[in-house]
């Protein structure tokens, strides 16, 4: 066991748990403070804007902390975030208290990210980066249903109450597992700023906001797609969304063993299963058992560019790892706002459900391009640089 990267995987865990649990419990926050189920929708925009948002801010603040103690400091934030939400009187009060959580998200993923590769050789990165990201995954399969269950039963402040704990269980582990000197970069951050800027850089980061947008223009709406097109029950949708929370695990792992082969071969093969998957789930999302084998190699290739994509970035930006990763988290949950407006767009304008599957899978082959198009630069270094 390696208890330092178990330790990044429990807190990993907690911000996975509190980013999502919110989507069951949006009836009881709404029936509760007495706003509209947009209103509470909002929630779970609010708190992508603050990951974007807060990913350059935090990178600032945290640039000359010992990364240890910026990681410990990063699930404080998290800590306070979460009693803010679960004593939160109103609306507004909870919104800014979302916000608040949402600060830490990105520079917590980012740093953690760079101290999971530092923790391990070099042909293993992504293998760990994987493995942090597992924490992340267990929420979606574990945190969520069980969150959301606690939530419907004893009410919606106590998912958040419950959090709290993990999130100082977690900040515990982090104190006494993690190395009490860990490598750290050193340099100006406004020059890493200006390092991000190659154009191998965001590119990189482009890849992981369009990965985003391909799952989440779809994702968003899956219950309504299980329920009205697939036509599961309630209760079904739920084994169905484990199922596809197991293709995460599954592929987060795999795809981090992959990336450590192949990365760039692997990222386009990825993309190129993405697109045909969502391609394909335009037509088996009319049929209950295609569409449960449709959802979890969606699942598993979906997350299975995570770990890659957060490698890629890192390798394209070794003037500035740390700054770089977190602003990857920042652009993934930018691909998560944007994914969600634009299968909202695609709705509000009348295209059917099933048409949502063939946007994600144009999406995905944008994302193709775009990884494509960076090989390609690694080949011709001047016009890289």
């Amino acid at each position: 066991m390696n208890w330092p990267l178990f330790a990044l995987a429990v807190a990993a865990f907690g911000i996975g748990t509190t980013e999502f649990v919110i989507m069951g419990l949006l009836p009881d926050v709404a029936s509760d403070l007495g706003v509209s189920a947009p209103a509470a929708g909002m929630l779970v925009s609010g708190y992508a804007l603050g990951v974007a948002a807060g990913a350059p801010i935090l990178a600032i603040l945290t640039a000359k902390w010992p990364r240890k103690q910026a990681l410990v400091g990063l699930m404080s934030l998290f800590i306070l975030g979460n009693i803010l939400c679960a004593i939160a009187p109103n609306y507004g009060f909870l919104m800014v208290a979302r916000v608040v959580t949402a600060f830490c998200h990105a520079a917590f993923f980012g740093i953690g990210s760079v101290v999971a590769a530092e923790l391990v050789a070099p042909d293993k990165r992504a293998q760990a980066v994987a493995l942090m990201f597992t924490g992340l995954t267990v929420a979606n399969i574990l945190g969520v249903p069980l969150g959301t269950a606690f939530g419907h039963a004893t009410g919606w402040r106590s998912t958040f109450g419950a959090v709290t704990v993990i999130g100082v269980l977690a900040a515990i582990m982090l104190w006494t597992m993690l190395p009490k000197k860990i490598a750290m970069q050193s340099g100006n951050i406004f020059q890493e700023f200006r390092a991000i800027m190659a154009t191998q850089v965001q590119l990189s980061l482009l890849t992981s906001t369009l990965a985003s947008i391909s799952m989440f223009s779809v994702i968003t709406y899956i219950a309504y797609i299980l329920l009205d097109v697939t036509g599961f029950t309630a209760q079904q949708e739920s084994w169905v969304l484990l199922l596809f929370g197991a293709g995460i695990t599954v592929g987060g792992l795999v795809g981090g063993k992959l990336a450590d082969w192949k990365l760039m071969p692997v990222m386009c093969a990825i993309f190129l299963c993405i697109a045909i998957v969502l391609g394909l789930f335009s037509w088996t999302s009319h049929y209950k058992w295609p569409t449960l084998v449709t959802m979890f190699a969606w699942g598993a290739f979906a997350f299975a560019v995570v770990p890659a994509a957060q490698v890629r970035v890192l390798d394209t930006a070794r003037g500035a790892p740390n700054l770089a990763s977190t602003l990857n988290q920042g652009a993934f949950n930018l691909g998560n706002a944007t994914g969600a407006w634009l299968g909202g767009v695609a709705i509000s304008i009348g295209l059917p459900l099933t048409d949502l599957p063939l946007i994600g899978s144009a999406v995905a082959l944008l994302g193709l391009a775009t990884v494509a198009l960076s090989a390609s630069l690694d080949k011709r270094p001047k016009l890289a640089a």
